[in-house]
């Protein structure tokens, strides 16, 4: 696969972060429903694989045909924005400011919200033929999944709450690897490749992501999960949202742009003798 080095996929960031802050609210709002909508679809599937087969490691293997989807037809995650945008105001692009990073999380936060809730509503309808009996197996699944992600952490107080912010660190930490894994290819099966693996890997590891998350919670308390919304939002999302941009910025864009695009000076030990000879 053609394989950009990491000065230009890092150079990428910056300009993919750039770009995202001065699309339009329409645009924004739209790929970030989509990506939603997607990501909610995949964890559907994995659920079910997992379920189905008694293989989570299996559900693993193939949750992250819905990231892959999603990201090569451009839509946008909460976790990717929570990387990207911000490298554009620390390398200082014209017009670029905190409220307008500000701006674009929030509209992202509302259109994956909103794309993750439609298939929340739908794959609850499906599953108790509209609301006429108990939800099937794969329902059941997903109500235990919500209720033991955060009464479960509940129970521990604020080293719960430190946990689920370290899970959401770990998750994008790896979830940013793939967003970057789809600028280090200029082909379709590379792009495909690099994405899969870390997404496999917290999928497999269970750690919290944002976005699968807004799916997750809300499709559990329409089948029947004991917890409410105060719950979700306490012991799930909000912890998790703020684990998942520490950790995305930190381990991933940081690290990336600080020795890819504003890289420290090279060490000089020869003295002058190290220095370029001129051109005679």
């Amino acid at each position: 696969m053609a394989y950009l080095l990491p000065s230009e996929f890092a150079t990428k960031m910056v300009d993919a972060g750039e770009a995202k802050i001065f699309m339009s609210t329409r645009d924004t709002l739209i790929r970030a429903y989509m990506a939603g909508a997607i990501l909610a679809l995949a964890a559907v599937f994995a659920v079910t694989i997992t379920v189905t087969t008694g293989s989570p490691l299996l559900g693993a293997v193939l949750f992250p045909v819905g990231f892959c989807m999603l990201y090569l037809m451009g839509f946008d995650l909460l976790t990717g924005v929570f990387v990207l945008v911000p490298l554009a105001w620390l390398d200082r692009r014209p017009g670029v400011t905190i409220k307008g990073i500000l701006r674009n999380w929030g509209l992202v936060f509302l259109g994956n919200f909103a794309g993750a809730l439609t298939v929340a509503l739908m794959m609850a309808f499906v599953f108790t033929y509209g609301f006429s009996v108990e939800p099937g197996v794969v329902g059941q699944k997903i109500a235990g999944i919500g209720e033991s992600r955060t009464l479960g952490y509940a129970e521990y107080g604020a080293a719960g709450w430190f946990t689920i912010f370290i899970r959401g660190m770990l998750c994008n930490w790896m979830v940013s690897m793939g967003v970057v894994g789809a600028m280090i290819s200029t082909n379709v099966s590379g792009k495909v490749l690099a994405m899969w693996m870390p997404i496999m890997l917290f999928f497999f590891m269970t750690f919290e992501h944002s976005v699968v998350n807004m799916f997750l919670f809300p499709s559990a308390m329409l089948m029947g999960g004991g917890f409410s919304v105060m719950d979700y939002f306490l012991w799930n999302e909000i912890p998790t949202a703020l684990g998942n941009l520490v950790g995305g910025l930190a381990f991933t864009g940081l690290t990336l742009y600080s020795t890819h695009v504003r890289t420290a000076p090279k060490r000089n030990l020869g003295g002058d003798s190290a220095k370029p000879a001129l051109a005679s």
